[in-house]
């Protein structure tokens, strides 16, 4: 495939346009920052100007596609990671405005450039516990799509307005638009960095749900998106297999989610439920930090 992915500069843009190229695809990665990575093209831009997304989106992707005289390719897919990517980085007000213009162009200018497959970062913050005031604990366990997503932060809410801004797009052009709700991205030298931290206080990844998502099998995650059509519109968590800490799921239980209603679980089953990407897309993560460290 030939694909336009934005914020690829970023920590978890990184991993997936590597994943990407090495799948074999052409990638130009659109970000403010050169992304410098071998085999990939990049563009200077800013998405929250409408006309250099479409610009970038009409364009070529490097000199070699000069050479046929066919004119400039079209994209098959748009893959569109580039935001402020948290709270406290920029003004509250910046933030919210960043991410959901950016998000309309982007999707807006895909369509009418004739894309057909849009992928999306959407966010496990949607769920309204990781920057909430205060302790806020989810309505149930494991956590699913279908879990109330009423954040009270700018980030969170500019990432529900990008899925419901998405749902509206894919409705009037028929296109597949899938949105990632994407855990704690984890980095491979973040294994060894961060968790023996995250093992003796496990308070530290409350805000995570426990959960993690190695960022190679994130790259994974997009490629099992780009791999299916017909799905319309749809939203995806996207997490490892496990708990990011040695406590069990009953032992977590007991410590944080008392009064929290819980489904039969395995000891180690992520809280921060897989199962519809595992069930629509095939998704199958391959890395987990016991790889990295004992427990």
């Amino acid at each position: 495939m030939r694909i336009l992915f934005t914020g690829g500069s970023g920590k978890a843009g990184r991993h997936a346009v590597a994943y990407l190229r090495d799948q074999g695809h052409r990638v130009v990665n659109f970000d403010r920052a050169p992304l410098e990575m071998d085999g990939v093209d990049d563009r200077l831009g800013d998405m929250t100007d409408a006309g250099q997304v479409f610009d970038v989106l009409s364009s070529y992707a490097g000199f070699d596609e000069l050479e046929p005289g066919t004119g400039v390719p079209s994209f098959d897919a748009v893959v569109h990671f580039a935001a402020v990517p948290r709270i406290l980085v920029t003004g509250d007000n910046e933030t919210y405005r960043t991410n959901t213009m950016g998000t309309y162009n982007v999707i807006d200018a895909a369509l009418k450039m004739g894309v057909r497959k849009v992928v999306f970062a959407s966010s496990e913050t949607t769920y309204g516990v990781c920057f909430a005031d205060g302790e806020r604990k989810p309505e149930y366990l494991p956590i699913d799509e279908e879990h109330p997503v009423i954040p009270e932060d700018s980030y969170a809410m500019s990432k529900v307005v990008n899925e419901v801004t998405a749902r509206s797009f894919q409705r009037r052009s028929g296109a597949d638009i899938y949105g990632l709700r994407i855990n704690n991205v984890i980095e491979p030298h973040e294994y060894a960095e961060n968790f023996p931290a995250f093992m003796e206080n496990p308070d530290l990844r409350l805000r995570n749900f426990f959960a993690y998502i190695d960022a190679r099998d994130l790259g994974q995650m997009v490629q099992c998106c780009l791999d299916t059509d017909g799905l319309g519109f749809e939203v995806f968590n996207v997490s490892n297999d496990d708990h990011s800490v040695a406590l069990d799921t009953d032992a977590l239980v007991a410590r944080y989610y008392d009064g929290v209603p819980v489904a039969a679980m395995g000891a180690r089953e992520t809280f921060y439920s897989n199962a519809k990407a595992k069930r629509l897309l095939g998704f199958k993560p391959a890395h987990s930090w016991r790889d990295y460290l004992s427990d």
